[in-house]
């Protein structure tokens, strides 16, 4: 068996993808003969409605890559994983190439998409890049006063604690972005949200982090409410796990 047929995702349960039906004179609303239909508006452009194959593979395919069914250092084709999906390979192939924007897997010519193998070095880094951005951000935010804005944030910290007791890896890191987005919104910086965004779907989750992890979130509130500067940067600390001196 080859490594292009070795993991087996879920069946997402998509239907192919469709064009919009083309707008004909046909289908236009008839007039009767005398009707002064030159003085009259434009009609308003409705938009087409129809849901996203591609981006409903590339949760499926990101839950994979979360669970191990898509193995670090495999190769895995398009073709074959639409089959699987029940798609056809265009819109695998898209989704393979926004997760080789994130630096998941990477093109392999000829063959299809590689699923990255993250060192320890490489985790690391990340951590430490996330950290440089995250932890100023929450830092002016308890020096800011925001503790009277986070009874909305406890609902995302209950989450996480939730799905890290289910181990599902997917859930619990679409619930940890969750927690972070928002936290990280009361700055009211969008463009960093996104930045911050794109880092965290880069992390290699452990099952056996997950609780600790969660625990953080709820922790991190607690510190923030509390307006304890101290408190807050021992969290950060534990929970990007990198040297006290990148949350001073």
């Amino acid at each position: 068996m080859t490594g292009v047929e070795q993991a087996r995702p879920r069946a997402l349960g998509v239907p192919e993808q469709r064009s919009a039906a083309a707008w004909t004179p046909s289908a236009a609303p008839q007039h009767s003969r005398g009707d002064h239909t030159h003085s009259e508006p434009p009609a308003p452009r409705v938009p087409v409605v129809r849901s996203s194959v591609r981006g409903q593979v590339l949760d499926a395919l990101r839950a994979a890559l979360l669970s191990g069914e898509l193995a670090p250092g495999e190769v895995y084709s398009a073709p074959v994983l639409g089959e699987r999906f029940g798609v056809s390979a265009t819109p695998v192939r898209e989704a393979m190439q926004q997760l080789a924007r994130e630096g998941a897997v990477e093109v392999v010519p000829n063959r299809g998409f590689r699923v990255t193998e993250r060192t320890a070095r490489e985790l690391s880094e990340l951590a430490e890049v996330r950290a440089l951005i995250e932890v100023p951000i929450v830092l002016r935010l308890v020096r800011s006063g925001v503790g009277g804005r986070l009874g909305s944030l406890r609902t995302g910290a209950e989450a996480t604690v939730v799905a890290a007791a289910s181990g599902d890896l997917a859930r619990y890191a679409e619930a940890d972005r969750a927690f972070h987005r928002a936290l990280l919104s009361l700055a009211g910086n969008e463009q960093l949200v996104c930045v911050a965004d794109d880092l965290r779907r880069r992390v290699v989750w452990a099952a056996g982090d997950l609780a600790v992890d969660a625990a953080q979130h709820v922790a991190l509130l607690d510190a923030l409410e509390a307006q304890d500067v101290v408190a807050v940067r021992e969290v950060l600390h534990a929970h990007f796990d990198v040297p006290p001196s990148a949350v001073s």
